[in-house]
């Protein structure tokens, strides 16, 4: 093992401006809100699609998918493809904003920035709301993701009330907020869809109210909760000495900025956790998939399938992983992690009965358990006290540039060339990217 990061000196132990409890429940309330659409694509393409037909943006759209699906010999994809595309626009806007956020938090304080992204992606679901038209609803995912910068932000806020040496479990409870914010979101809306308020308002649609009105705002609802919260009980976490030695924000190139990491240590663990990504979140286009086409499952048990991986993640984010790093460095728990990934990827990938699906599930939801909170902490660790938010948000900045492309790839090669593809490719990128976690060093204490 590589002998530790010496550029990476200790910074005095912070004082606790702010409790974990209230960086909990902010990230949770966020991500409820941010997860509501998830099960509501085909519904609002079906919508859009009675309502203005193939004409405008959004006929454009859906004939470049039908091209696209066409051309891989997967017309039946289409659907899910475009719902691929509507979500990369967010992933794409995330992935260009989330390091500005980051950065502009180290220079100007955690609770300002959080205010401005929280109201920004209000102003996203508000629009949503009164989402007459597909071109308003595209505006609505444009908003909330250039505002997309709330969990970089928040990240960054608990390093700031964190020690060195309690950074990466810390980094356990936000994976368990994250996690439990991805359960709780998509159940809300697939229950929320079913109220219609433009049939019950009906005077209202000529403002733009429509069936998805509903859960639109809920999220915005929980926005405003989250907007008053974070003004009542999120102190400001970064001390102005800190502030002063950052570097002025702007905007640019992502990858520019990802590439002009100097601590080699920092750009290693990215890559290791963009690999990562890449591998789980295919695991996540796919499985749905899997479990419909190889053991017939239905909606409901697809429902309870993700319901079970999100419990396991939460458990062991929330629990495992937590006292595992009060006797085991984060590389170790990392490596574990990874390995974890990769056999549990095998087992669901060539899973013959639901029982062994469900076994698989639970050892990849372990492994990535363990590999959360550890690249978030190692990451944390290595960087400096001055740009925790930049280099959280170009991590943050990864991660969506994973889920801005894969889904569609995934579902791509899952059609053509089998159920197994998927994962097989998933578990050799998780022995990559643990080839490369062997060689990251340990952070300084």
């Amino acid at each position: 093992m590589p002998k530790s990061d010496s550029s990476s000196a200790a910074p005095p132990s912070p004082q606790r401006a702010l409790s974990l409890g209230v960086i909990f429940l902010t990230l949770y309330i966020d991500l409820i809100g941010f997860s509501i659409i998830f099960p509501l694509g085909p519904d609002l393409l079906g919508h859009y699609l009675k309502l203005e037909g193939r004409t405008g943006a959004l006929g454009w759209l859906v004939g470049q998918t039908d091209a696209l699906a066409q051309a891989f010999g997967i017309a039946n994809y289409a659907p899910v493809l475009f719902g691929g595309v509507i979500a990369s626009v967010f992933s794409i806007l995330q992935f260009v904003f989330a390091p500005f956020w980051g950065a502009l938090s180290d220079r100007r304080g955690r609770r300002g920035v959080l205010l401005v992204t929280v109201a920004g992606t209000a102003a996203g679901y508000a629009i949503w709301v009164f989402s007459g038209s597909f071109w308003l609803f595209l505006l609505s995912r444009i908003v909330s993701g250039g505002f997309s910068g709330n969990i970089s932000v928040v990240t960054a806020a608990v390093a700031d009330v964190t020690t060195r040496a309690e950074r990466s479990k810390a980094m356990g409870l936000v994976g368990a907020a994250f996690g439990l914010g991805l359960v709780t979101g998509p159940t809300i809306g697939a229950l929320a869809v079913n109220v219609d308020l433009s049939a019950h308002f009906p005077a209202l649609a000529a403002l733009g109210l429509n069936p998805f009105s509903f859960p639109a705002l809920i999220a915005l609802g929980l926005c405003a909760v989250n907007l008053l919260w974070v003004a009542a009980r999120f102190h400001e976490t970064l001390p102005a000495a800190t502030r002063a030695g950052a570097i002025e924000p702007r905007l640019r190139n992502p990858l520019a900025a990802i590439l002009g990491l100097q601590n080699p240590a920092v750009r290693r663990a990215n890559l290791v956790a963009f690999i990562f990504s890449v591998a789980f979140v295919a695991m996540e286009a796919a499985l749905t998939f899997l479990a419909t086409t190889r053991f017939n499952f239905t909606a409901r048990e697809n429902g309870y399938l993700l319901g079970y991986l999100g419990l396991c993640a939460i458990l062991t984010q929330g629990l495992i992983v937590r006292k595992l790093l009060r006797v085991v460095d984060e590389v170790r728990v990392l490596t574990t992690g990874l390995a974890l990934t990769a056999a549990g990827l095998l087992v669901i990938g060539y899973a013959g009965q639901p029982w062994v699906l469900y076994a698989g599930l639970a050892l990849l939801a372990v492994g990535s358990g363990f590999v959360n909170p550890a690249t978030t902490g190692l990451i944390s660790l290595y960087a400096g006290a001055e740009e925790q938010g930049r280099v959280l948000g170009i991590f943050r900045s990864l991660g969506a540039l994973a889920r801005a492309f894969t889904p569609v790839l995934a579902g791509v090669v899952f059609w053509r060339y089998g159920s197994t593809s998927v994962f097989l490719a998933g578990a050799v990128m998780a022995a990559a990217a643990l080839a490369l976690a062997f060689r990251l060093p340990q952070p300084a204490r």
